[in-house]
């Protein structure tokens, strides 16, 4: 890659592992988690919206209107607010490792809904390392604390909702322009979330931000190359829950961030990374 997108490339990995830790600030302070989702959407729709009209990303959009929706569903609207929700009773650091066990819970998703995705060989291997570091989290680092459980349930289900975008886009989207499907997911997502917003003032988020960074990134470097982040992220937001928040980080809390991201590594097919046109997400 060119000097510009290594750039680039930490660039977004920060801004993406920063939000974390402002959602925690958040719901810490007393925002309701379903306005710190709807912060979110709202400011991404206002950055992109022009975008995507400048574009004529938006047409052709109706007859996917399910697929949008759900895509909506499972990868913005309510992935956002049980994160919210998750990190009233966890660590930031906590949920952004948490969120790196999407690739195991897409090859887990395969098994049942894409036959022709089912993991073999090192996949099948990375899945059962990423699943053993969850349980060294869950089981050893939360165990026996029920309030932080549930907190780590619903980002656990939240990523679940990540991990199953990847094929709605894969058997509905792939045809369209990816701004336009983002564009409208976001706006019908703010506009789901909207009653939170009638209540509260808004609470500034750095999405928006890493979007624009994003498409630099895949302008300059590609979609493969620029989809890695995902295994930079929850590093960056350890660092900065640490840095900033004083959360503790245990020994087994790294070691199962380190059996997470070596098993999705795997489980994803090591170095062949999702590629943009079958996002993970690109708000997160």
């Amino acid at each position: 890659m060119t000097t510009r997108a290594w750039v680039l490339f930490a660039l977004c990995s920060v801004i993406w592992g920063v939000p974390y830790l402002f959602i925690k600030v958040a719901v810490d302070g007393g925002v309701p988690p379903a306005f710190v989702a709807w912060a979110r959407v709202a400011l991404g729709a206002a950055l992109l919206l022009p975008l995507a009209l400048r574009r004529g990303a938006l047409r052709g959009l109706w007859g996917h209107a399910g697929a949008i929706a759900a895509y909506t569903a499972c990868e913005i609207a309510v992935p956002f607010v049980l994160i919210s929700v998750g990190e009233q009773y966890i660590a930031s650091s906590l949920a952004a490792i948490l969120v790196a066990t999407m690739p195991l819970q897409l090859a887990l998703l395969a098994l049942w809904l894409s036959p022709a995705d089912r993991p073999t060989g090192l996949r099948v291997v990375g899945l059962v390392i990423g699943l053993g570091g969850v349980v060294a989290l869950l089981g050893v680092d939360v165990g026996g604390r029920p309030n932080e459980l549930l907190g780590a349930g619903l980002v656990l289900v939240a990523t679940l909702g990540y991990a199953a975008a990847p094929l709605i886009v894969s058997r509905h989207l792939t045809d369209l322009d990816p701004l336009g499907p983002v564009t409208a997911s976001l706006i019908l997502a703010a506009i789901a979330l909207l009653p939170a917003a009638l209540l509260w003032p808004p609470h500034v988020m750095p999405t928006p931000a890493a979007l624009v960074i994003f498409f630099q990134l895949i302008a300059e470097a590609g979609a493969s190359r620029a989809s890695l982040i995902t295994y930079v992220n929850p590093v960056v937001a350890v660092i900065v829950g640490v840095l900033a928040l004083h959360e503790h980080v245990g020994l087994m809390s790294l070691a199962g961030l380190l059996l997470i991201l070596a098993g999705s590594w795997l489980a994803a097919g090591g170095t062949k990374p999702v590629d943009f046109e079958k996002p993970r997400s690109s708000l997160q």
